[in-house]
């Protein structure tokens, strides 16, 4: 598997989607913090998302997740995808994405690289235990995050 990349900036200026479930039945959003690297003698992708979100459900009920990434040419559809919610539109109309299924999990065509990861580890992280700038900037009148870490399995390009 070879994903070569500016990995500070993958996330946070490129953006990803995140995606959890079935080709029947999916969630996805815009993330912008997540890292690559190695757990546990395996490579592993680590992402966060908030309790309050509608694929937070789905993180927690499907073994695999996707992180996909994008030309720049699709930042307005992933700007519509990290601030609207799966609850309250079809995000799929409106995104004009096309799904495909990929090992097991989900992630769409116009992606130009898919990470599929298998879920190893979730853990709640506790806004006590945060700086407290952080406590006063990101968690002052919104949802903790909870963390996923996940083994790559494979990266699709």
């Amino acid at each position: 598997m070879i994903f070569e990349t500016e990995i500070f900036s993958q996330f946070d200026k490129k953006w990803a989607l995140l995606t959890a479930g079935t080709k029947d039945q999916f969630n996805m959003m815009t993330i912008s913090w997540g890292s690559l690297g190695t757990l546990w003698n395996k490579p592993v992708a680590t992402v966060y998302v908030r309790t309050s979100r509608y694929t937070h459900d789905f993180m927690d009920d499907n073994e695999l997740f996707t992180i996909s990434f994008y030309p720049e040419d699709f930042k307005k559809a992933l700007g519509v995808m990290g601030s609207k919610s799966g609850r309250d539109m079809d995000k799929m109309k409106d995104s004009g994405f096309t799904p495909k299924e990929v090992n097991g999990s989900v992630t769409f065509e116009e992606a130009e690289v898919t990470i599929v990861c298998r879920k190893l580890f979730r853990q709640e992280l506790s806004v006590e235990n945060m700086p407290e700038d952080v406590k006063n900037s990101l968690y002052n009148c919104d949802a903790p995050h909870d963390m996923y870490i996940g083994e790559v399995v494979e990266i699709v390009k």
